[in-house]
């Protein structure tokens, strides 16, 4: 048969092309298990469409509301499916953008997108996402939506920033229909509104698991009325609120709890009364499963009192930033100023994750809290360079005696001056259980041959623990305190890693 026979050309034309991840095609082998043509072939296997109903209405209730619905005109078989899948509606700030609405300019075709959806979905609701400025410039829309019987059995509810906005000069009050789903929600996060003593004291959330309290107004009684009234709740984050000038925990199903005084730096939308009382202490009293106490911000005035958390094992951003004396600048006392314990021991040999942000990056001062928590296997700086680190004679008698256990380091803004390469090269030589050094590069400092370089002036092939790996990495590896922002950043294992692209030396 010639080359340009018909035959030929038709089976060049039935054999579909592979898809890439960038969503281009190129040639490949069919993979395992792929059928067969007629003559010997590759043909295109839907499996995904033959998943059963049910399946794939799960699996479009987890993707982006756009991109759900657009499910729609794939075939005939998934035709029906977004109306039958659980209605997800997000349109958080991230998502905005990929909705393809922008603020302000769409704001009003946005308002008006929301009903139209929730009129043609029948339900049920599993995720309500939408601007928190609409409790101020459209209470009674957002009343109305908060409504409708699509969103009957609601398992998340979330009203989000645009930070496009203006402050606002008055704080709105949270409608009383966003209450009616507590029976069924999971997640709770409320931004930029006033909490009424009158609507709050007689909440009860019987599933909540994760909460978050954002620039919010309550009342001190209030708060802990709420936290009482859910029983099943896992992850707290509260940040930015006022009217209560403590917090007290007294939970048994708490593992992580994240706190802020001051608002985020990237919260725009709304402003507090200036006369409301701000947070000043939070007691620790009966938490036995909380796992993770994360404080962040740096600069801010807060007391830390624990009595009761036997299963503490994370505990940042600890910093030494806050002491304007000199003579506290660089020790270890500045950087657990305001920490008290009123069972220090129990409480600090559990602590195997510890996050700091020092003034300078101190050896001395990393040394002291190793001492302070003696378990410690992750260990995450933020630092400033230009404190020397010499340690061969000043520390010479430590390094015999005193056993490390660190696991993991997480060292930022690394430069490769020489404060920095004694810095780390002291873990390099005497960190004998050490298994990973991350490293953060600035892309203007890393160069070709950068790890390799490095590698040598770390005397990394005279490390004390064969097993250890050094990854120097451009990305944003690792997350500082101001970087762990939404209430689903307390439920990770290590609040502090995030995925990059690690440059790993070898």
């Amino acid at each position: 048969m010639e080359a340009g026979s018909p035959s030929r050309r038709k089976r060049k034309l039935e054999e579909p092309p592979a898809a890439t991840a960038e969503g281009g095609t190129h040639a490949r082998q069919p993979p395992p298990g792929a059928g067969q043509g007629e003559e010997g072939g590759p043909t295109a296997v839907d499996r995904i469409s033959d998943l059963p109903d049910p399946i794939l209405a799960d699996i479009i209730s987890l993707l982006p509301t756009k991109g759900g619905a657009r499910t729609q005109i794939l075939a005939s078989r998934w035709r029906h499916l977004w109306r039958s899948a659980s209605l997800n509606l997000d349109c958080d700030c991230d998502g905005l953008a990929r909705l393809g609405y922008g603020f302000p300019n769409d704001d009003h075709a946005l308002a008006a997108l929301i009903p139209r959806i929730l009129s043609t979905h029948p339900g049920p609701g599993r995720r309500f996402c939408v601007p928190a400025i609409y409790l101020l410039s459209r209470p009674a829309a957002v009343d109305a939506w908060l409504g409708s019987p699509t969103l009957d059995g609601l398992c998340e509810l979330e009203f989000c920033l645009v930070h496009v906005y203006e402050k606002a000069r008055s704080v709105p009050s949270l409608p009383a229909s966003a209450f009616r789903f507590s029976p069924t929600l999971r997640v709770v996060i409320i931004r930029k509104c006033h909490l009424h003593d009158s609507a709050s004291q007689a909440l009860y959330f019987p599933q909540l698991n994760q909460l978050a309290l954002e620039d919010v107004v309550v009342s001190e009684t209030s708060l802990h009325t709420i936290i009482a009234g859910c029983p099943a709740l896992e992850c707290l984050l509260i940040q930015g609120s006022s009217g209560f000038r403590c917090i007290r925990i007294n939970s048994l199903t708490l593992r992580s709890f994240g706190v802020r005084v001051g608002s985020h730096p990237t919260h725009e939308l709304g402003s507090q009364p200036t006369d409301e009382l701000q947070l000043e202490e939070l007691i620790i009293e009966d938490a036995p499963c909380l796992e993770r106490l994360l404080r962040l911000d740096l600069f801010e005035e807060l007391n830390v009192s624990i009595t009761f958390a036997p299963k503490l094992q994370t505990i940042g951003c600890l910093s030494n930033k806050r002491v304007p004396s000199r003579s506290f600048m660089y020790g270890c006392a500045a950087v657990i100023e305001g920490l008290h314990l009123d069972r220090l021991a129990a409480v600090v040999c559990t602590v195997k994750t510890l996050a700091v942000d020092l003034f300078m990056n101190d050896l001395d001062t990393v040394i002291e809290l190793m001492k302070c928590f003696p378990c410690l296997e992750k260990l995450y700086i933020e630092s400033v360079p230009g404190w020397k680190n010499l340690w061969r004679r000043k520390h010479r008698d430590l390094i015999k005696t005193f056993d490390i256990r660190l696991k993991t380091i997480g060292l930022g803004f690394y430069r490769g001056i020489k404060s920095e390469v004694d810095f780390v090269t002291f873990f390099v030589l005497n960190a004998k259980v050490l298994e990973l050094m991350i490293v953060h590069v600035s892309p203007q400092d890393y160069y070709r041959g950068f790890d390799a370089h490095q590698s040598k002036k770390l005397m990394f092939e005279s490390r004390a623990s064969r097993g250890a790996r050094i990854h120097f990495t451009t990305g944003n590896c690792l997350r500082g305190a101001s970087e762990i922002n939404h209430v689903r950043d307390l439920d990770l294992t290590d609040p502090f890693i995030s995925r990059c692209r690690h440059l790993v030396a070898r």
